[in-house]
């Protein structure tokens, strides 16, 4: 019996299925890895979260954000493999719940969201940069040249001054180490400088929530704009640590603060733990 070989359409028709197939299952791959890594941040976010409640919990008082450092007990070289040349050397938040070792390395992993994508150089070696930020309105600073008014003092006292900790915001997916609801507003109370601005050695306004709409607008840092603008999870979703320790995967939208009908912005109680909308203290840039 006589062979009779494939014609060209036939062979064009194979090669478009299996072409077609093999696009399908890369994007099916991609899109289980995506998922898996997002299941693997909200996993490190819940344990930085509750890091910062066990620290709470034993010392009446969430930790510091930022801390500046003691004369002669730290030097720049010792923070210079983590934050680089552009942060001030200095205790943070991770630091004073033991999340890390920087002299051998040890839990930088579980700083370092899976689906970070900034991809400057800088940025992309920073454990400070596009991986999680603490709540500035809970974990405050002692010193931080900002027009924050909220954002400096003593960290807030769980117990006391939180008054539904399972829907106030304590860590998340963040562009910096540090953010607070005017890094998700709209229109924040005091137009914030450009991202590029650096004041006192340290990169101010280099936070924002991944995904959110209005980065679109943001003065960003380069390498930020994927992260910032395309987001870092799938359908643009960032996991939310709480004050309780949960932890959930919130569009990251449902994160936006807008203003309301009395002048103020409906910040509370996610990003402000006190109330369900507060206008802030007067500040100036």
């Amino acid at each position: 019996m006589r062979f009779r070989g494939f014609t060209l359409i036939e062979l064009t028709v194979v090669t478009g299925i299996v072409t077609l197939l093999m696009t399908l299952s890369v994007q099916v791959l991609r899109g289980a890895r995506a998922q898996a890594q997002a299941a693997v941040c909200a996993g490190q976010v819940r344990q930085l979260a509750l890091g910062l409640v066990s620290y709470q919990t034993e010392n009446d008082v969430f930790p510091y954000g930022y801390q500046m450092p003691l004369a002669g007990l730290l030097s720049s070289d010792q923070y210079a493999g983590m934050a680089g040349a552009v942060d001030l050397p200095g205790r943070w938040w991770f630091d004073e719940t033991q999340t890390v070792d920087h002299a051998t390395g040890q839990g930088e992993k579980l700083l370092t969201c899976p689906s970070k994508r900034q991809d400057h150089p800088a940025l992309a070696s920073d454990l400070l940069c596009g991986n999680y930020g603490a709540n500035l309105s809970l974990c405050r600073v002692e010193k931080y040249t900002s027009p924050y008014t909220d954002g400096f003092g003593v960290p807030l006292v769980s117990s006391r001054e939180i008054q539904r900790p399972s829907e106030t915001l304590l860590v998340v997916d963040s562009g910096y180490a540090l953010i607070c609801w005017w890094h998700a507003a709209d229109e924040p109370p005091v137009s914030l400088p450009p991202a590029m601005l650096v004041v006192g050695g340290m990169i101010q306004h280099a936070a924002y929530v991944p995904g959110m709409a209005i980065n679109a607008a943001k003065d960003l840092l380069q390498g930020q704009g994927v992260d910032a603008r395309g987001g870092r999870h799938p359908h643009k979703t960032v996991n939310v640590g709480f004050c309780d320790g949960s932890v959930a995967r919130k569009k990251a939208d449902d994160l936006l603060v807008e203003k309301v009908a009395d002048g103020g912005w409906n910040n509370g109680p996610l990003w402000q733990p006190s109330g369900d909308s507060i206008t802030p203290q007067e500040t100036a840039p």
